[in-house]
């Protein structure tokens, strides 16, 4: 069940706090640090497949923090930024390296650490989501 539990909420909080970081707080830095003629306009978003994407990155946080043996909210902090930063630093200078998508280094720094936020944000609610585990 904390599986499934912090899948859905960990995908719900994936898509409010990436909206808030990238879709609010970056959107101007984003503008001039990526390739803009690469993304869909907002009102031709493929809706089904960004929900897809927030939950399977949930999954993959839900699973590494039950197979890390997390049970705090710090864990949960900590393991998420820890997870997001690495998975972005990989994901980011792919594309830098391969790709006209993000055209600064700083881009890939900045992107890094706002994935670390939103991750120990999805990480702080999964961890949530868990409650209390009974003693038997």
């Amino acid at each position: 069940m904390k599986i499934l539990r912090g899948t859905v909420f960990g995908g719900i909080a994936f898509f409010f706090l990436g909206f808030l970081v990238w879709g609010l707080l970056l959107m101007d830095f984003s503008m001039t640090n990526y390739n803009q003629d690469l993304y869909r306009p907002n009102d031709e978003m493929i809706w089904w497949a960004m929900i897809v994407s927030n939950l399977l990155l949930a999954l993959l946080l839900t699973i590494g923090l039950k197979w890390a043996g997390a049970k705090s909210i710090v864990d949960g902090i900590k393991i998420g930024a820890l997870f997001g930063f690495i998975y972005a630093l990989s994901i980011d200078l792919g594309m830098y390296s391969m790709t006209n998508v993000i055209l600064t280094l700083t881009a890939v720094v900045v992107d890094a650490f706002a994935y670390a936020a939103v991750t120990a944000g999805a990480g702080l609610v999964i961890i949530l989501t868990w409650g209390k585990e009974k003693v038997s």
